[in-house]
């Protein structure tokens, strides 16, 4: 009898899986994060931005998001809230705003907390910006094969724009993700 359930629970959640394939929702702000960080200059310093964005939770933030606001009025309006550059996304906390523009993105919460991204072409440096006063640097060109990163630690380590130099950051960003579990 036991089995008979499990087979029938199992052909429901496969039924329901592809019947309703559509309601996840297309996860366009971390979509958009993802696309812009493939394209911020070498796939070496894209991967860098990428571990980096883990580290500050930029991908954390940006997939709740989705999941709790963004995907939800997709599926239940129609719209897509993110194809404009500038948004208000109405919550039932009060209104996301989000700005695009030349040099970054800013996002800001009901509560008015901003969370930016900005790159200063002077500097040859990426930040997030939690507000007017807390900037902070992660990525910074040093020239052709090399950055300075930002590290678990919140210092800057050099690393080589190479299969190696990325190997050897991952590992020191997943060594210190391991020791925080």
């Amino acid at each position: 009898m036991k089995r008979k359930k499990l087979i029938l629970a199992t052909a429901i959640i496969l039924a329901t899986s592809v019947a309703f394939q559509s309601c996840i929702g297309s996860f366009s702000l971390t979509n958009k994060v993802l696309t812009w960080n493939k394209n911020v200059s070498n796939k070496f310093v894209n991967e860098l931005v990428f571990f980096a964005f883990w580290v500050l939770p930029v991908y954390e933030v940006t997939a709740i998001a989705d999941l709790l606001v963004i995907n939800s009025i997709e599926f239940w309006s129609g719209n897509k809230p993110l194809e404009a550059n500038n948004q208000v996304i109405p919550t039932d906390s009060g209104n996301y705003y989000i700005e695009a523009y030349e040099t970054g993105y800013t996002v800001v919460s009901p509560d008015g907390r901003e969370i930016c991204f900005t790159f200063d072409k002077e500097s040859q440096t990426w930040s997030f910006l939690k507000n007017e006063s807390e900037k902070i640097d992660f990525l910074r060109f040093e020239d052709e094969n090399h950055v300075k990163m930002i590290d678990a630690a919140g210092e800057f380590v050099d690393v080589e724009l190479s299969e190696d130099g990325v190997n050897n950051y991952r590992n020191r960003i997943g060594a210190w993700m391991m020791a925080m579990n």
